[in-house]
């Protein structure tokens, strides 16, 4: 059996750093690792190759090898999996499709032939006995929730990962929180499911034996999830990173409840991860408190995110407009609180209400829903009649993000964050660093709007805090690609507001 595994193509977001992965000759941020863990699930025996179209073309001959075609894809990628998923039928090729997309929206894919949803640890086996005995049915679901303690490595022979910036690894899986427009209960469940240490240190010798050093992002919903596990796991990482003269750099999710646990902050500084997502979301505490995002009240957001800085991690955050109790001056305090906080890679997005979620159940119960949902809350589109007005809520995102990637602000953050900021994990250089450097001189110090705010940055940090200078180099490098996207935004929700 032939099979074609395909991953779709992101739109230029704030997250898929397509200009910014120019810098360093990269092709895409992460590789498919859901694909390449049902890469491993399939039969041994069956041919297998993997087409990521963010990374190289796919071709006709390619679907003409297959017998059977896998498609995994976001909400996100929606648009462009739809097109992958027209060319195989073209061949009158089977489509077998799963990932977030499809259990969000299986309706909208009703050219495909089977469906995997949930985890495909579970129903990948369903679907593969039923297909050996010509029994097949187009729906596969189980809401029970795997050990990945068995889950198989990645297949990274499908990928070539000189392609890519970072590469992906899973430790857990599941979120004891209960935010109203998450969905990660719906995927992964509420208790969190961890690998074991002795797995961790496996995943970690296989990637490093399949050839990669440099930047691990470890995927999980929250890192943190269950701090006990966590703190027994990490010990493993660090020795094995101190065996291996420290490979990798880590970045990874958490609740900002890590900003309270100086223990664990200092073991995940020790095994040298050096940035971490937190989901900040809004300085309002109503609307905190509405999306029940509790673990967002119970510590000051300003003294976590200095914290967490001081201890040697950079705070990336995401943080959201549009919520019921959001007041009037919402866009300027957003604005605000950013600044002051001093999160350089600020992800700024309109609430968007996700499928089956809490909120996406309470907005249709009061008659607000519009429509299917993008994936990606950066594109003007709104899928909910908003409290405060749709147009309001446009205008008012526009104006937080032609504001705060304006280099002067931009700028201003990274030397917030500096000023906080004390380094410690080691930094993991390559070639691809130096060309991003001499990249950076030229694109940003020369033929940028940013020019002078660069030069002054680098002077500073290279006199008052050395070892912060690659970090305000990367920093200058996402800003870079920050404005471009910011543009493009601003420009799609113009057209949005007038159509």
């Amino acid at each position: 059996m032939n099979i074609l595994m395909l991953y779709p193509k992101y739109p230029d977001t704030f997250w898929s750093f397509k200009h910014a992965l120019k810098f360093i000759s990269k092709k895409a941020a992460f590789p498919p690792l859901g694909l390449l863990t049902v890469g491993s699930l399939l039969p041994d025996n069956w041919n297998k190759k993997l087409v990521d179209v963010n990374v190289e073309e796919l071709k006709d001959k390619d679907i003409q090898w297959a017998d059977m075609v896998f498609v995994s894809a976001m909400m996100i990628q929606k648009d462009n999996a739809l097109e992958l998923i027209d060319r195989c039928k073209e061949y009158s090729k089977t489509v077998v499709a799963g990932g977030p997309a499809f259990m969000a929206e299986p309706e909208s894919f009703s050219k495909c032939d089977y469906f995997i949803l949930d985890e495909a640890e579970v129903t990948l086996p369903m679907f593969l006995e039923d297909l050996e005995k010509g029994e097949t049915k187009p729906v596969y679901s189980s809401k029970q929730r795997p050990d990945i303690t068995q889950t198989p490595l990645p297949m990274w022979s499908l990928i070539d990962m000189k392609k890519y910036a970072t590469m992906p690894v899973q430790y857990s899986r599941g979120c004891p929180f209960n935010c109203e427009f998450c969905d990660i209960e719906l995927l992964n469940g509420k208790k969190t499911r961890a690998k074991t240490p002795q797995q961790m240190r496996n995943e970690l010798q296989v990637l490093y034996d399949a050839g990669w050093q440099g930047p691990v992002f470890i995927v999980d919903d929250n890192f943190i999830g269950n701090k006990k596990n966590v703190k027994a796991m990490l010990p493993e990482i660090v020795d094995w990173q101190k065996e291996h003269d420290i490979p990798f750099a880590f970045f990874t999710e958490a609740s900002v409840n890590l900003a309270e646990d100086k223990e664990l902050m200092d073991l995940m500084v020790e095994a040298n991860f050096n940035k971490v997502f937190l989901g900040l979301e809004t300085p309002c505490k109503e609307s905190l408190q509405e999306c029940n995002k509790t673990q967002n009240l119970q510590m000051d957001l300003s003294e976590a995110v200095k914290v967490i800085h001081q201890h040697g991690m950079q705070v990336m955050g995401g943080f959201i407009l549009g919520f019921d109790s959001d007041p009037e001056n919402i866009f300027e305090s957003q604005i605000k609180f950013i600044q002051q906080i001093g999160v350089v890679t600020a992800m700024v997005g309109m609430l968007g209400a996700i499928p089956h979620t809490k909120l996406w159940k309470r907005l249709k119960s009061e008659g607000r829903l519009l429509s299917s949902i993008s994936g990606d809350n950066t594109d003007g589109s709104l899928n909910f009649i908003p409290k405060m007005g749709r147009e309001n809520l446009m205008e008012g995102y526009k104006r937080v993000i032609s504001t705060i990637y304006k280099p002067r602000l931009y700028y201003k953050r990274i030397n917030t964050f500096i000023k906080n900021y004390q380094p410690k994990a080691k930094t993991c250089y390559s070639s691809d660093d130096i060309k991003a450097l001499f990249r950076s001189f030229l694109h940003i110090g020369i033929f940028s709007r940013s020019s002078m705010y660069f030069w002054k940055t680098i002077l500073k940090t290279s006199l008052t805090k050395i070892r912060a200078l690659p970090t305000v180099i990367e920093l200058a490098i996402y800003g870079y690609h920050f404005e471009k996207v910011a543009k493009r935004s601003k420009k799609q929700l113009k057209f949005t507001k007038g159509k």
